[in-house]
């Protein structure tokens, strides 16, 4: 996949990259082989907590979809290149009581996930079991 980044130089600073797609994921380099290559390494950094975190990874934006953006005025876009991740989705079968079941769905659908994403993210701590403490508070 390839991502929009925009480079930002100013006459004093060193070569700054933002990605719209991501707000809040920046770098910077000395040098523009720096810049592009720290570029690459905060986009796959970042992405990845995202994806620990459970959060959904959307598609890359097109250029037109960002011709308006304010943060693109004195800057060059460029693409970054991300590898999709290697781990695949795998189906598991468990053995659960019908009316747990029913209070997992319950809340799932309180928290905005899926049975499957909950279930993963209660089980590993995260997202799922702060939305779960919201929801019992």
């Amino acid at each position: 996949m390839d991502y929009i980044a925009y480079l930002h130089k100013e006459r004093t600073s060193d070569y700054g990259v933002s990605f719209p797609d991501f707000p809040g994921c920046i770098t910077a380099g000395k040098t523009l082989e720096e810049a592009h290559r720290l570029a690459s390494e905060a986009l796959a950094f970042h992405i990845a907590g995202l994806r620990a975190d459970g959060e959904e990874i959307k598609p890359p934006s097109s250029l037109d979809s960002f011709v308006k953006d304010p943060a693109m005025k004195n800057a060059i876009a460029f693409l970054v290149h991300l590898d999709p991740p290697t781990d695949r989705t795998v189906r598991v079968n468990i053995t659960v009581r019908e009316t747990q079941v029913q209070e997992i769905d319950f809340r799932a659908r309180k928290a905005g996930l899926t049975r499957s994403a909950y279930m993963v993210q209660a089980a590993l701590g995260r997202r799922a079991a702060r939305a779960l403490d919201r929801i019992n508070a």
